[in-house]
């Protein structure tokens, strides 16, 4: 039997001899030329950018407080100090440094030091919430004025996750105005501040995440939020990472989708998963796929279900093993296979990894000096969070 220790030796062999070329390929990771010949097999780098940029899609997951008793329920349990230690990325993660002085600047030279650019990323996660699931089957196209204008009426959307993406809520505290706008108005701040260094966006997402990250990704280009205002003729590239993602619009939307130079997106499909091909009649798929078949992997029990197909660490580990349409499975990239049980039942028993591991110490249920118990789901500060 393959031990975890084993893997865990081979895989810091495995982190010392392989060094990343990312910084100076990153363009064609980002789908300058569509991907090209990385897909199939698919290239070591690219392997990793996937996967990097899904670690962020489920970063999104892993923060989301869905806590009923909590008066912080629909936001992050963690503020942006701690964020990436809280949800895991901190510790064996080339793209960050470890913590220390100047950690927030130090942080981000690390990752344009790495990336080769000053990047952008906006990652949304997928569906949680009883009301996201019922938008999700309001399957009915409608025309997205607010990002296309009225003189594209022809373009045509799903219309729940449109609604999503551009629905405010005056009673909610986190929702008062769009999650579209909110997104929009930090993109151009951004933009803005790094005018003048070589910049690229990312939108990554998963499931229902993916469809409002193609939104989002068209959005920006369309409405010119990857330009400086200052500099109208300089324009940034935009990448989408997408797993398991839904069909977004029709023919039209996707015509349009293909037609922006600045704008490119990568569909992660696993084999058995039925997501992506929903909805079945009207739609159609935008941008390059990459195909993986968890099937292959000797370390998930077999053949698995609708849950674990659609899973998004599942998806990062057929990423990781992933050796192309005429190829098995093989873990080259160093990803613990334990991660593959976070929130589902998918590794084999042999690997005594618990299921669905991933649980908050009692509920966020802290006991105070008196011995009575509150519930404080919120790491660091309140102004930690703004």
């Amino acid at each position: 039997m393959e031990t975890r220790r084993s893997l865990r030796r081979w895989f810091g062999k495995k982190k010392k001899v392989m060094r990343s070329s990312i910084a100076k390929k990153w363009k064609d990771l980002s789908g300058q030329n569509n991907w090209g010949q990385l897909l199939d097999p698919l290239d070591i780098d690219l392997r990793r950018y996937a996967i990097h940029y899904g670690e962020m899609a489920q970063a999104a997951y892993d923060a989301f407080n869905t806590e009923k008793a909590s008066k912080y329920t629909g936001s992050s349990l963690y503020g942006k100090r701690n964020f990436f230690s809280c949800v895991g990325l901190e510790k064996g993660n080339t793209y960050r440094s470890r913590t220390g002085s100047g950690l927030w600047r130090w942080r981000r030279m690390m990752g344009k030091a790495v990336l080769g650019r000053r990047d952008i990323v906006i990652a949304w996660r997928g569906t949680v919430q009883t009301l996201e699931w019922i938008n999700d089957f309001e399957f009915n196209l409608v025309s997205p004025r607010k990002i296309f204008g009225d003189e594209r009426s022809d373009v045509k959307v799903h219309e729940g996750w449109y609604s999503i993406y551009t629905s405010d809520d005056s009673r909610s505290p986190y929702n008062k105005s769009s999650a579209r706008d909110q997104v929009l108005n930090e993109v151009r701040r951004l933009v803005d501040q790094f005018k003048n260094e070589e910049v690229s966006i990312t939108i990554t997402g998963h499931s229902l995440g993916a469809a409002l990250a193609t939104l989002n990704a068209v959005d920006i280009v369309v409405n010119g939020y990857n330009k400086p205002q200052s500099q109208s003729s300089r324009s940034f590239p935009v990448t989408s990472f997408l797993f398991a993602s839904p069909r977004v619009g029709d023919s039209v939307f996707k015509k349009a989708f293909t037609g922006f130079k600045d704008l490119r997106a990568l569909r992660v499909k696993n084999a058995l998963d039925v997501v992506p091909d929903y909805p079945l009649i009207g739609y159609s798929d935008v941008g390059e796929e990459l195909a993986i078949d968890t099937r292959k992997s000797k370390y998930l029990k077999s053949p698995g279900n609708l849950a674990s197909w659609h899973n998004l660490e599942g998806y990062l580990h057929g990423v990781a093993g992933t050796q192309g349409s005429k190829g098995g499975f093989d873990l080259v990239v160093a990803r613990d296979i334990a991660l593959v049980n976070k929130s589902m039942d998918g590794l084999k028993d042999e690997y005594l990894v618990p299921v669905a591991w991933r649980v908050r110490k009692n509920k966020g249920m802290v006991q105070q000096e008196d011995g009575s118990w509150k519930l404080m789901d919120r790491e660091g500060q309140d102004d930690d969070y703004t």
